[in-house]
């Protein structure tokens, strides 16, 4: 129903999309261990992203259906509607607390998760399925942390 391509491909760009964000959330970050936090996850977002481009060039060397491709392509843009999981309209410079920022990455980690649960119930190859379970538990994993600090930023602690 959907090409693997096109999968991956949107995968691709949310994964750049987080570590994009993650990188430029430095700038408002002092707390040295949140820091730390951040740069991690932006190094696992471009784990995930490198390991659905390689994927993405197994496919490019494959002759596939491209009217089938776009056929999928047409409806998971359907499904998908105007979402597009980018943190583009994030402007981290007017964002005035940490409490914020920490706000919007839980928010994309959750719309992340979302995303690949939902690939994850149309996609037949058993490699992708075992990467997306275990990409989702990354990206559970990334919340955990992330709401850690909020919870202490909610408690008057600051970052």
């Amino acid at each position: 129903m959907f090409s693997a391509r096109e999968i991956y491909h949107l995968a691709i760009q949310i994964e750049k999309n987080g570590e994009t964000f993650y990188r430029e959330a430095l700038e408002k970050i002092s707390n040295p261990v949140l820091r730390e936090l951040i740069v991690w996850i932006a190094d696992q977002e471009l784990e995930h992203e490198e390991w659905f481009s390689k994927k993405m060039a197994v496919l490019e060397e494959k002759a596939d259906d491209l009217d089938l491709e776009e056929i999928g392509h047409s409806i998971l843009q359907n499904i998908l509607g105007d979402q597009s999981f980018s943190l583009k309209e994030a402007d981290l410079f007017r964002m005035d607390n940490l409490e914020d920022l920490l706000r919007l990455a839980i928010e994309f980690e959750n719309d992340t998760i979302l995303f690949y649960e939902m690939i994850g119930s149309l996609v037949d190859d058993e490699e992708t399925s075992k990467k997306l379970q275990e990409i989702i538990k990354e990206e559970r994993h990334h919340i955990e942390l992330l709401q850690g600090f909020e919870d202490k930023e909610n408690g008057g602690k600051g970052a």
